[in-house]
């Protein structure tokens, strides 16, 4: 049989195997505040931003329209985002959050902040700050541009 090289030895993998506790472990802290990772990903893309069309926020999320109307459907029914209806375009419509979503997010962020905190506190602050800046420059050079929700 022809060598195979181990699992481990893939930067791939292990990017993955740190991603997924660590994506996991938030999944959990949300899901106990009502909400999902997906859903999260779309508050936060809506706070500070006032009302947006749905095709701007899937462009800026890199989600297709689709998957946009359903996390709004449920967000919208979850009463955390509102749809107002656009004056100039009787056929279109603008997303933005509720109060009940905007007094949400610093919460779910503060989530984040502590998951993020608690996982990488083995690191030193310039171990972590270094881990970050090549994170930034994989994004940067491989032109990444979408918000990870999964």
């Amino acid at each position: 049989m022809p060598a195979v090289s181990d699992l481990t030895s893939h930067t791939g993998y292990l990017l993955r195997m740190v991603s997924n506790a660590v994506s996991q472990e938030f999944a959990r802290k949300v899901r106990d505040k009502g909400v999902t990772v997906a859903e999260w990903a779309m508050l936060r893309c809506l706070y500070g931003t006032g009302a947006i069309a749905p095709s701007a926020l899937a462009r800026k999320m890199g989600m297709t329209k689709g998957a946009i109307s359903k996390l709004a459907d449920r967000l919208l029914e979850k009463g955390l985002i509102e749809r107002t209806g656009n004056p100039e375009d009787k056929r279109g419509h603008s997303l933005s959050l509720s109060v009940a979503g905007a007094n949400k997010v610093p919460i779910l962020a503060g989530l984040a902040d502590e998951n993020d905190a608690a996982f990488f506190a083995f690191l030193s602050g310039d171990e972590h700050e270094r881990l970050r800046g090549l994170l930034h420059t994989l994004i940067h050079k491989n032109g990444l541009s979408i918000v990870p929700v999964d």
